[in-house]
């Protein structure tokens, strides 16, 4: 008995040796090691990494498609006390990292630093040939990371994620990787009401037409004018926030909410619509136009002055819309009054932010609408130049035709409730508006399609200067337009920067608004609302 007490005490004995250097050897032999992968898994545990909640399009089944995800990469990180050699891993690793071996060497020489990350999404081949030197101190591991697997696709309304110098960790930069930072962070998924189709539709189409027109720049909108829903909304430039740090800061902006312009001639609907609601002007009134207008000191004449001459008496209110006459949109506020035709504008939310779910929206700009500014000022105004918006402030003004009067607020969270802002035309005022811009549309037809009623406008306007004033010798084109007019499931706008004065709207934008508004009909199966 007592020899089987021996040796049960003596098992217990070589037990415990074996586990006590088992513990010397994991806390003061690999402890380095272990302290520097315990840190790395901290820090995937901070702003993003591990638990960041994903990102995700909608479509019109209600089908989800992930867009911001979490994937593993690879990283690489140095426990530099437990580098014997600090010059001679330098040397070995800095070709491998594109790293200086000077930089390496003095991070590499730091005898109680413990964990230095020094490449995160790393190549895979990187990692391997890091493990291939099997030099203690070197490692590579996998964490974790945020991934988007539709690369630029909207790539300034998601946004990316990077470095949070505040708390040392990662958080969420631009687009709804800002917004709702804080959501995503606790793990929860943030799903969009942008559809991947026609967002990946619209994008195509706006690329295309930049090269086309050797365009500097460009945007595209498409919403639900009934909910104010975004379907799609695109630029460019933008950028891959895969790899974010190859990009520009100024590609980050999204030029729909964070970018304004003056848009020209597609404020002659909301000036239309004002006039018309305010009683000063009836749908079926007429003006003589001499196609030119004389107010101070300033000689305004219509666009085609020189090619088509004046329109002459008898000039109906939806002549002004069909040929986008400068002198009837002045005609029109000029009936109205400075005061009136401000409030309207106003009311049609330009000069104000439109509260879309998206950080850093800027408001528009009125300032000139003011009641110590000149006459001219107002009058330039009334046909969109001098006064500035962003396109997603302009869409939202415009919808507000469609609904039949009603501004909605847009958004993107798709489990918010629509928002109605405020009425700010008659059911009635908002038809015969529609009906002009139809019948703009059915005279040009160049985007008209067979069996639609589309309602629509163009806008050309000179690039202000901002740093010294005045005007750019280029001009900005867009069109914006909705359908069907009868019962409007959308409305789209398009924009294109940084064209030649000689460039024509109907030769660029409006094809573009077309091709963009079948697709949308044909996804959507829209049924016609003509014979």
């Amino acid at each position: 008995m007592a020899s089987r007490f021996s040796l049960l005490i003596g098992a217990f004995a070589v037990a415990f040796g074996l586990l006590a250097f088992h513990m010397y050897d994991l806390q003061v032999k690999q402890g380095g090691f272990y302290l520097a992968r315990a840190e790395s898994e901290a820090i995937a545990a901070q702003g993003v990494n591990g638990a960041r909640g994903a990102i995700a399009f909608t479509d019109k089944n209600g089908t989800l498609l992930p867009v911001a995800v979490e994937k593993e990469y690879p990283i690489v990180y140095a426990v530099p006390a437990s580098i014997a050699d600090p010059q001679l891993a330098a040397e070995k690793a800095a070709p491998i990292l594109g790293m200086s071996p000077a930089s390496l060497a003095a991070i590499f020489s730091r005898p109680h630093d413990q964990y230095e990350l020094l490449v995160r999404k790393a190549d895979p081949s990187v990692a391997q040939a890091i493990t291939d030197l099997n030099m203690k101190g070197l490692y590579a591991d996998y964490l974790p990371s945020r991934y988007y697997p539709l690369g630029k696709t909207a790539s300034q309304v998601i946004g990316y994620v990077g470095p949070n110098a505040a708390n040392g960790g990662e958080s969420g930069h631009y687009g709804i990787e800002e917004y709702y930072n804080s959501t995503l962070a606790q793990g929860t998924e943030v799903d969009l009401t942008i559809d991947p189709n026609v967002q990946i539709e619209a994008e195509k189409i706006l690329d295309n037409l930049i090269k086309a027109n050797n365009a500097t720049g460009g945007d595209v909108l498409v919403e639900d004018p009934m909910t104010g829903k975004i379907l799609a909304m695109g630029a460019y430039p933008d950028f891959d926030p895969n790899d974010y740090g190859k990009f520009s800061v100024k590609d980050f902006v999204n030029p729909t909410m964070q970018g304004v312009y003056e848009p020209g001639s597609i404020v002659k609907v909301l000036t239309m619509s004002a006039g018309i609601n305010s009683g000063k002007i009836m749908p079926n009134e007429t003006y003589d136009d001499k196609g030119y207008v004389n107010v101070d000191g300033a000689h305004i004449t219509n666009y085609n002055l020189l090619t088509h001459g004046p329109y002459g008496p008898g000039t109906t209110m939806t002549e002004i819309i069909e040929h986008s006459i400068n002198t009837g949109a002045i005609f029109l506020e000029n009936q109205m009054g400075n005061a009136i035709f401000t409030e309207y504008m106003k009311a049609f939310g330009l000069g104000m932010k439109t509260g879309i779910d998206l950080p850093g929206e800027i408001a528009g700009d009125l300032r000139q609408l003011n009641p110590s500014s000149p006459q001219v000022d107002f009058d330039t105004a009334a046909y969109g130049q001098g006064i500035a918006m962003t396109p997603v402030e302009l869409v939202a003004a415009v919808g507000a035709i469609a609904t039949g009067g009603v501004l909605m607020r847009p958004y993107l969270d798709a489990s918010m409730k629509p928002q109605e802002i405020r009425r700010v035309i008659s059911t009635t005022t908002a038809a015969a508006v529609t009906k002009m811009m139809v019948s703009a549309v059915d005279l040009a037809g160049v985007a008209s399609i067979k069996g639609y009623a589309l309602a629509g406008k163009t806008g050309s306007a000179y690039i202000p200067n901002l740093k010294t004033g005045g005007y750019e010798n280029e001009l900005s084109d867009s069109y914006i337009g909705f359908g069907p007019a009868s019962n409007p499931r959308f409305i789209a706008f398009i924009r294109l920067d940084g064209l030649s004065v000689n460039s024509l709207a109907a030769e660029s934008v409006v094809p573009a608004f077309r091709e963009l508004s079948q697709y949308i009909i044909n996804y959507y199966n829209i049924p016609p609302d003509r014979p």
